[in-house]
């Protein structure tokens, strides 16, 4: 195997410290690399609940220190700020529901860091991410209940030619006991969970914070007015908790978002099964495992993160992904990604930007 110069981004957790130390065992001329991404990192989460702080920093460090790599800290703060946290307000202020880890491996870990190590005359970049890459294609990780993919399936074919995921054919506990026997200290390290750069996990408060009070309605399927929110940014298709409506639904039963709208600033709730899907429409479609196809495929697809995975026929039109489901999927949010898999190799993406419970898509070609 020919050696490369690797560049590891090191996010101070246990998964990017075992994927670098396996890159230097396999020969490569690794050297470390932290992302700097807020301006103020005392804002971000810390300890287990975060992946951008200074006590991730430390860590990083550490871990290189242990490898016997260079360590370098880049800041990416003003990136970070305008591609992924303004992207992630200006999504939910358009009554939509983003994925911000998506987003920054898209904009930052992929885009921003690549450009910049390669400009530098390294060969590739070297991540903890739970998926791998055979013969150019992104694939599932071997590890299910760890698997990244479907946050890595916006990566172009040429960033993906780039890309070094070590852990994707690894369960997680193994590379816990692997990093413990290497001396690194953070093996037992618990794993990062939500939005790093929402300090209090209050997502609703933070984008109050940055839009301000928009008041409208809450009204039911049949457009009777049941209540009042503060802004529709608050609220995410298929939610439940946090209506505060008024009144009961007739049948007694839990009442569910079904639509948002902020123009009217109007959000609309119903019971469970109006939140089953059968279309999807989905725009900015990236193709890594396969070319633009040109007539339908029957593949499998995943509408979230972490999701089951869904039984379809897929199609170009126009530039236009449409999506029929075998069966409906329940509660799909515009903004998330649409993640199209043949087993467990990703054929391609898009953000998912309408849905109909009924055939309302132009037939299959």
């Amino acid at each position: 195997m020919t050696a490369l110069r690797v560049l590891a981004a090191m996010s101070g957790g246990v998964d990017s410290a075992t994927a670098a130390a396996r890159a230097a065992d396999a020969g490569h001329d690794v050297t470390g690399v932290h992302l700097a991404l807020s301006e103020n990192p005392k804002s971000f989460r810390t300890g287990a609940r975060g992946c951008c702080t200074l006590e991730d920093a430390r860590d990083a460090r550490r871990a290189a220190d242990v490898i016997g790599i260079p360590f370098y800290v880049w800041d990416m703060a003003e990136r970070f700020r305008q591609d992924v946290v303004d992207d992630f307000v200006a999504e939910y202020a358009a009554g939509r529901t983003p994925n911000p880890c998506l987003r920054c491996n898209e904009k930052i870990k992929f885009a921003a860091v690549l450009d910049r190590a390669l400009a530098l005359g390294f060969d590739a970049v070297c991540t903890g991410h739970y998926a791998s890459v055979e013969d150019g294609v992104l694939h599932r990780a071997a590890d299910s209940g760890k698997d990244q993919s479907y946050v890595l399936a916006v990566l172009t074919p040429r960033q993906l030619s780039r890309a070094m995921f070590p852990l994707g054919g690894t369960p997680k506990e193994q590379v816990r006991a692997e990093a413990a026997r290497r001396g690194l200290a953070v093996a037992g390290k618990p794993d990062s969970h939500d939005v790093c750069f929402i300090a209090d996990g209050d997502t609703r408060g933070f984008l109050a914070r940055r839009l301000g009070p928009a008041p409208g309605t809450i009204v039911d399927a049949d457009g009777t007015v049941i209540g009042e929110h503060d802004g529709t940014y608050g609220f995410t298709v298929g939610q439940r908790r946090g209506l505060r409506v008024g009144r009961p639904a007739a049948d007694g039963k839990p009442r569910y978002v079904l639509d948002i709208e902020p123009v009217t600033r109007t959000v609309t709730v119903g019971p469970a099964g109006e939140l089953d899907v059968t279309q999807i429409t989905a725009r900015r479609p990236v193709w890594t495992g396969c070319p633009p196809p040109e007539r339908p495929l029957d593949c499998a697809v995943q509408l979230r993160a972490h999701g089951e995975v869904h039984a379809c026929t897929a199609w170009l039109d126009g530039g236009v992904l449409h999506i029929r489901l075998r069966a409906p999927a329940r509660g799909v949010a515009k903004g998330q990604a649409a993640v199209l898999y043949d087993g467990r190799r990703v054929l391609g993406s898009g953000t998912i930007a309408g849905t109909s419970p009924t055939a309302r898509l132009p037939a299959a070609p």
